[in-house]
């Protein structure tokens, strides 16, 4: 099984990031590479569509509001790997006047893909994905 992270550290409160990120329909708010996302099963599946119209279908593993994470699986996507299971995660920081937004996986590389080619293209997702967070919260200071 393969595995990749990536975090990021912002100068922002982790409710109002939490605010943002955490619903499970909320990728299209912060994700550019999401521009659209649909909830089936109660809010338990998202249907995702990314700028090439592949569908992404994921379900929502567990959820902890208090512990500002949710986790997810994949159940169809154009990703060269099964057994995805990923968690996103908002850690307040500094007593609260910031925050690191943590993003992990875990998952099985598709026979001919090695576990390191697998871990790299989901770390470039994950710090693509943050890197766009971050710019998001930049534009809103400037």
């Amino acid at each position: 099984m393969a595995q990749a992270s990536a975090s990021i550290d912002l100068a922002v409160p982790p409710d109002q990031v939490w605010n943002l990120i955490g619903g499970f329909d909320s990728l299209p708010d912060w994700l550019p590479y999401i521009p659209k996302s649909e909830l089936t099963d109660r809010g338990r599946v998202r249907r995702l569509a990314n700028p090439n119209g592949d569908a992404i279908v994921e379900r929502l593993i567990s959820f902890d509001e208090p512990g500002r994470s949710y986790s997810y699986a994949i159940l169809e996507a154009p990703f060269p790997v099964t057994d995805y299971l990923s968690t996103l995660r908002v850690v307040a920081r500094d007593g609260g006047r910031a925050t690191r937004v943590e993003w992990s996986g875990r998952f099985t590389p598709n026979h001919g893909i090695s576990d390191e080619e697998a871990s790299r293209l989901f770390r470039g997702i994950y710090e693509d994905g943050l890197k766009a967070l971050a710019e998001a919260y930049a534009a809103k200071r400037s």
